[in-house]
C-alpha cells in the first residue's frame, strides 16, 4: 500500500535526525491515526530498533525489549539471557554509543505494567542518554495518559523532550488519495465514515462502491469497524455508558449544553466534565461563532461530534444495532440511504472550510475561519482578519440543483446583519455547489468577483 501524506510530520522527524544531538521525540494521537506507519516510513532507511509494548507484565516487557536490543547489536547472549532490569538496558545502550533510532510504540502499556516507568525513563535520559547521540521516539495512542504521564507539567519526563508532534487526522484532500481514481462524491461518502483515519480507508476495497464497502466492512458483525466505537470508548474511559448517552444526544442534533442535559438526564456539572474529556480525546469539539473574541466565556458555544466515524456510527448505526445483531443488514442500509443526502451536507461544509483555507491566497490572509450564527441567522463559512478589516462569507449547497443568484442574494443579506469590523470593512464572497451554478450566477460572479467552487474546485470565470 502506498504511503500517503504526512509530509510535514516526516520533515519534522528528518530535521531532528540531521541534528546529531540526543533527541527525545514524543508522538501521540488517536488510535488508527497512522502513528506507527509514519514512524516506520521514517526509520526504513535508518539504523533502528522498533519495540511494540503490549498489555503484559513488566518482566515480559523487559525480556522482549532485551531480545530487540540483542538482535540489533548482534548479541545472541543478550537475546537469550536478557537484561535483569530496565536500568541495565539503559546503560548498555549508552555504552554502545551508536547513532540509531529507538522507537517505543504504545508507551502507555509500559506505564500500565509499572507506574514508575516515566520516572525510570527520566533517569535514563538524565544520567545516560541526554549526552549521547540516541534518537528516542515514544509513541502513544492513549491521549489522556500521554498528555498527563508523559507531556504533563507534573510528569517526570516534562522538560526532557526535544520535540513533540500530535498526529492529527488527515485532511479530506489527503485522505481522498486513498481513492484517487474515484469521483468527488465517492470520496466524500467514504470520508463521511472514515474521516481522516488512514486505517479505516485501507479497509475499504477500491473495487467496491460506498454501499458495498459499508455493508462489508462496517455493518457486518465480526469486522473491525463493527465494534470500533465501543472498543475505543472502553479503552479510553472508565464510565463509557455516560459518554454513550452524551454522544447519542449530540448525534441527534442536541448541541446546546441545556439540550444535552435534558436529553441525557446527566447533571450539568457532570455533563461539563464528561464533555471536556471527550473534547480532550478529539472526539467532540465545542464550537463558537468565528467572530467571538472571548471564546471561553461565550454563551453561544455549541457541541458537535468532530470525529466522522463516531458521528456516522451514532447517527446511523447505534440506533439500529439490534437489527444488525439479527443480520438485517439490508434494512439498515435502506435506513442509511434515506438519511445520507442530508448528512453529507454537513460533511461538505467541513470540506468547504478546509478548501477555503487552502485557497486563502485568492481572498486575503485569514486569522480564523469557521461558522457563524446568531439567534435567527447562520452562515456556513466566515473567514476574518481583524488587522485587515476583511471578512469572507460563504454558502455551501449539497443539492441536486445548480446554485442561482437567489442564494447569493440571501448570503449578502445575512452578511449585512453580521456586526463585525470597523467602518470600511472589506467583504468577500464565495459559493460552494455540488451541481455547479446557473448562467446568471456565473455572470454575476464575474461582475462582482465572487469565487465559485463546484464540489471543492474553484471555477475559472474571469
Amino acid at each position: 500500500m502506498e504511503f500517503i501524506d504526512r509530509e510535514r510530520e516526516l520533515a519534522f522527524l528528518e530535521e531532528k535526525w540531521k541534528d546529531q544531538r540526543a533527541q527525545l521525540i514524543i508522538l501521540w494521537g488517536k488510535r488508527r491515526i497512522g502513528k506507527t506507519e509514519l514512524v516506520k516510513q521514517f526509520i526504513k532507511d535508518k539504523p533502528h530498533v522498533y519495540f511494540l509494548s503490549e498489555s503484559t507484565s513488566e518482566l515480559e516487557q523487559v525480556k522482549r525489549f532485551s531480545s530487540a536490543i540483542g538482535q540489533f547489536f548482534k548479541e545472541p547472549l543478550l537475546e537469550t539471557r536478557g537484561f535483569g532490569e530496565w536500568e541495565e538496558s539503559f546503560k548498555y545502550i549508552k555504552e554502545k554509543n551508536k547513532r540509531f533510532v529507538l522507537v517505543i510504540d504504545e508507551f502507555p502499556y509500559l506505564i500500565q505494567s509499572n507506574s514508575a516507568i516515566p520516572g525510570l525513563f527520566q533517569k535514563a535520559w538524565d544520567e545516560h542518554w541526554s549526552k549521547s547521540n540516541i534518537y528516542l521516539i515514544l509513541l502513544g495512542s492513549s491521549m489522556a495518559m500521554m498528555e498527563t504521564e508523559v507531556l504533563g507539567y507534573r510528569a517526570p519526563l516534562y522538560g526532557r523532550r526535544t520535540g513533540q508532534w500530535r498526529v492529527d487526522p488527515m485532511t479530506f484532500e489527503s485522505a481522498g488519495k486513498f481513492r484517487k481514481r474515484k469521483d468527488f462524491e465517492d470520496r466524500l461518502l467514504h470520508y463521511s465514515v472514515a474521516g481522516g483515519v488512514p486505517a479505516y480507508w485501507v479497509l475499504f476495497s477500491q473495487e467496491k462502491d460506498f454501499l458495498k464497502n459499508l455493508r462489508d466492512y462496517v455493518l457486518r458483525k465480526g469486522q473491525m469497524l463493527y465494534d470500533e466505537v465501543e472498543f475505543i470508548l472502553k479503552e479510553e474511559l472508565r464510565e463509557p455508558r455516560y459518554y454513550f448517552s452524551l454522544l447519542q444526544a449530540l448525534a441527534q442534533g442536541k448541541q446546546k449544553l441545556s439540550e444535552i442535559v435534558n436529553a441525557t438526564g446527566i447533571s450539568q456539572p457532570m455533563a461539563n466534565k464528561y464533555l471536556g474529556v471527550l473534547s480532550d480525546l478529539k472526539i467532540i469539539v465545542r464550537e463558537i461563532p468565528v467572530t467571538e473574541e472571548k471564546t471561553l466565556k461565550s454563551k453561544k458555544g455549541l457541541y458537535r461530534i468532530a470525529d466522522e466515524f463516531f458521528q456516522f456510527w451514532f447517527r446511523f448505526i447505534f440506533p439500529k444495532r439490534g437489527e444488525l445483531e439479527m443480520d438485517r443488514i439490508e434494512n439498515v442500509l435502506d435506513y442509511i440511504k434515506k438519511g445520507i443526502p442530508q448528512y453529507l451536507s454537513s460533511i461538505y461544509e467541513k470540506v468547504a472550510i478546509e478548501t477555503v483555507w487552502k485557497n486563502m491566497d485568492k481572498f486575503f490572509s485569514f486569522t480564523s475561519v469557521g461558522r457563524w450564527w446568531d439567534k435567527n441567522e447562520e452562515i456556513d463559512i466566515v473567514g476574518i482578519n481583524k488587522d485587515l478589516n476583511s471578512i469572507l462569507f460563504g454558502e455551501v449547497k449539497w443539492s441536486e440543483k445548480p446554485v442561482g443568484t437567489n442564494i447569493y442574494e440571501e448570503l449578502k443579506s445575512k452578511a449585512q446583519k453580521l456586526q463585525w469590523g470597523k467602518k470600511g470593512r472589506k467583504d468577500f464572497f464565495c459559493l460552494f455547489s455540488k451541481k455547479g451554478f446557473t448562467e446568471a450566477m456565473i455572470k454575476r460572479a464575474k461582475e462582482e468577483n465572487v469565487l465559485l467552487f463546484k464540489e471543492n474546485v474553484s471555477l475559472k470565470i474571469g
